[in-house]
């Protein structure tokens, strides 16, 4: 019994990983009766019934028997509507079409994600609702991932429907030239979704990882689309060359390994030679930031050590990219490893007048190495302790009281 019990929670939980959000956006197809609250509510009723008709036997099609249920209290919702519209003498809506399938098409997800990027959605909800839609990710997930408390989410997502709902915003595939204009959002989400993946510094690195593939694999099915142009290769180029990384930067703890020390040899180069080959097919005449960090990433990743990184170019390039002070960040960096010293720390210091940038972990704990390796051990020690309390995760706070204790104070 209590294999059969786990079996059935790991099909459910597949289902829900590759299904959920397809399902709602089915019925929010199926009739413009049914809201988006109201549609999830179906879908959550579906698996819930799931959970206890499959503890007896598994169905023979498992996706098929959820979305059958889930049709059928979409019907059963809609004339129960119907009824008690007719106990209140108002008229009733039109029936809707039944064009409900229990067919996932392919494109399903790409749908999704091009409604999620509507222009009168916040960006941090168009990043929200796609991870809740789009990738499948539970709210308790998400708000792992986001830094948030689950309730935070939850409000976030109860004004994201309560927004919809009221504007008429519906998650219902947009007509063509309107997913061609929402293109640049849907790179901007992707983009974000990636980065979330490969620069925090949570241990859960599994869970990392599987956000930045599916941040690759929304790239790869708008090119597979056709729909994609020059800036979705160079952002596919971008994330093949960061991703070909993941592995060196952590150690069998999960604790962070600076760039210097990473096992280069562990560098995935199949990911790094598709990365280049994308990165060919994003030339044209206008570029863009994703260009720009698919050639810094591309540098990188084709260094043979850490001593032989092209440091001026990626100086140069990250040049480009400012006004930005997370940009001027890595832009101090570059300088200082290509020997502009004077220059770099000059940047750092005005970086630190700004009351944000100040209070930010990576500013402190890069002031803090890098007056380690110019051998000003108290003042690094100044700087690494201050980071102690801007930490996110118990992996960054491992790394400084590394560094602290490397210190010969």
């Amino acid at each position: 019994m209590a294999d059969l019990h786990n079996k059935v929670q790991q099909e459910i939980d597949q289902l829900y990983k590759q299904h959920y959000g397809k399902m709602v956006a089915s019925l929010l197809r199926f009739s413009k009766e049914i809201d988006l609250e109201t549609a999830e509510d179906l879908v959550q009723d579906a698996f819930a019934a799931a959970l206890c008709h499959w503890e007896v036997q598994l169905p023979d099609n498992p996706a098929g028997w959820i979305f059958s249920v889930c049709r059928n209290k979409a019907l059963n919702k809609l004339r129960d509507d119907k009824k008690f519209l007719r106990l209140h003498h108002a008229p009733e809506p039109a029936s809707p079409a039944m064009t409900f399938s229990a067919d996932f098409p392919d494109d399903e997800q790409l749908r999704l994600l091009f409604a999620c990027a509507h222009p009168d959605l916040a960006p941090k909800v168009q990043v929200v609702i796609t991870l809740k839609y789009v990738i499948n990710f539970k709210v308790a997930t998400i708000a792992s991932l986001l830094g948030m408390t689950i309730d935070g989410v939850d409000k976030l997502l109860l004004r994201a429907r309560q927004k919809i709902k009221e504007e008429k915003i519906l998650l219902i595939t947009p007509a063509p030239d309107a997913m061609q204009q929402r293109l640049p959002i849907v790179h901007k989400i992707i983009y974000l979704i990636f980065n979330e993946g490969h620069t925090s510094a949570e241990g859960k690195t599994l869970l990392r990882e599987e956000l930045c593939e599916e941040a690759l694999i929304l790239n790869k099915a708008i090119l597979d689309s056709h729909m994609g142009n020059i800036d979705t290769c160079a952002l596919y180029s971008l994330m093949l060359f960061n991703s070909a990384r993941f592995k060196a930067r952590f150690d069998e703890n999960g604790e962070l390994i600076d760039l210097e020390q990473q096992d280069r040899s562990l560098w995935n180069q199949d990911l790094i030679r598709l990365g280049y080959y994308y990165f060919n097919q994003s030339k044209g005449t206008q570029l863009s930031a994703y260009h720009v960090e698919a050639y810094i990433a591309y540098l990188h990743s084709t260094a043979t050590s850490f001593a032989t990184t092209d440091w001026k170019k990626i100086a140069q390039l990250y040049k480009q990219l400012l006004p930005n002070p997370f940009v001027e960040l890595n832009y101090a960096i570059a300088l200082y490893y290509a020997g502009e010293v004077d220059s770099a720390f000059e940047l750092l210091a005005g970086l630190q007048r700004s009351p944000f940038m100040n209070s930010y972990y990576l500013l402190n704990a890069t002031l803090g190495k890098l007056y380690m390796q110019e051998g000003d051990h108290a003042q690094a020690a100044v700087y690494f302790s201050r980071t102690l309390t801007q930490a996110r995760s118990s992996a960054e706070v491992n790394y400084i009281r590394k560094m602290l204790s490397k210190l010969n104070l």
